[in-house]
């Protein structure tokens, strides 16, 4: 239940800030989302299943959005007179395909569906995935209008969600944009993403004193990689302007090998590694995919584009690590 959490968060004689709620707020990008929120001086809530720390202008709320039910959860999203939701909750990394249902397609269909039941307008950002695309394997980036063939079940139940919040758009009965993210990268990757597992083998060689091996399997893939807080700044300015009804492709504008981006994570790092890449059955005479996001539409009608280098977001990852 979200009981007392939840009817805290707004205190009388509050000023009129924009108030802003973060599903999965205390997750990898949602905790960037919260932090570039907060230091725009928003009123932000950060829900997840289990609340995490609160500090001043963040309020966290402790809701599983997969169980309350239908008007309790339209009313724990809506009774503090927010102005913008953003989802950035779901499963990808160590989940089963069934979790992915869940947190990506069933969850969403929740969250449209309380929204709808708002007394008053709270528009939407939702936090697609450029893996809603097919992966290409030759030059050409996917824009918004490459079709949508995702080959992965990650792939395949964001896109579902996606469809929900478009199809909710279009009759009019949300105000919604779709940001479809590249992968995202910097401090707090979780350590089941590839360069969080990477960071974190890397890190516990260090403390031990020895060199480490890293076992992989074959880094043969180019991947578009956008800065964690290049993507909080892509949410904040969606949340400001008045874009909806479609989907606006979030990313750095570049594919780079992802044997490049291990290396230079273990050359940040200073510490002695050895890669050892194993081969999966099957997969030999596979043409190796690339993923390169044009993000032409979001510099035109959000006025976005990414800031930091891809070795910022690298460096930063690493020294959190000891913080």
């Amino acid at each position: 239940m979200f009981g007392s959490a939840e009817e805290q968060y707004v205190t009388p004689g509050e000023s009129d800030r924009a108030r802003v709620v973060v599903l999965g707020g205390t997750g990898f990008v949602g905790r960037h989302v919260c932090a570039a929120l907060l230091g725009e001086g928003g009123d932000v809530v950060a829900v997840s299943r289990q609340a995490g720390p609160g500090r001043p202008g963040l309020r966290p709320l402790a809701l599983d959005l997969c169980r309350t039910p239908p008007g309790e959860l339209a009313h724990a999203l809506t009774q503090g007179r927010p102005t913008v939701v953003v989802n950035a909750a779901g499963a990808v990394w160590a989940a089963t395909e069934q979790e992915m249902v869940t947190a990506n397609t069933e969850l969403v269909r929740r969250v449209v569906d309380a929204l709808r039941r708002a007394v008053r307008p709270v528009r939407l950002i939702h936090l697609g995935s450029v893996n809603e695309y097919a992966p290409t394997g030759h030059g050409q980036p996917v824009d918004e209008r490459t079709p949508t063939r995702p080959t992965t079940a990650y792939g395949r139940t964001k896109l579902q969600g996606t469809e929900l919040v478009l199809h909710a758009a279009r009759r009019g009965d949300l105000d919604a944009l779709v940001l479809r993210m590249a992968n995202v990268a910097g401090p707090g990757s979780p350590p089941a993403s590839l360069l969080g597992r990477v960071a974190h083998e890397l890190r516990l060689a260090h403390v031990e004193g020895r060199a480490a091996e890293i076992r992989l399997t074959p880094l043969r893939a180019e991947r578009d990689f956008v800065d964690a807080r290049d993507a909080a700044t892509a949410v904040l300015t969606a949340a400001r302007s008045r874009v909806g009804g479609r989907v606006l492709n979030i990313g750095s504008g570049e594919a780079v090998a992802v044997r490049a981006l291990v290396d230079l994570l273990i050359k940040v790092s200073g510490v002695p590694a050895h890669v050892v890449e194993e081969p999966v059955d099957g997969a030999g005479g596979v043409r190796p995919e690339r993923l390169e996001v044009d993000i032409r539409l979001a510099r035109e009608l959000l006025g976005w584009s990414p800031r930091r280098r891809l070795e910022d977001a690298v460096s930063d990852l690493w020294r959190a690590l000891d913080e």
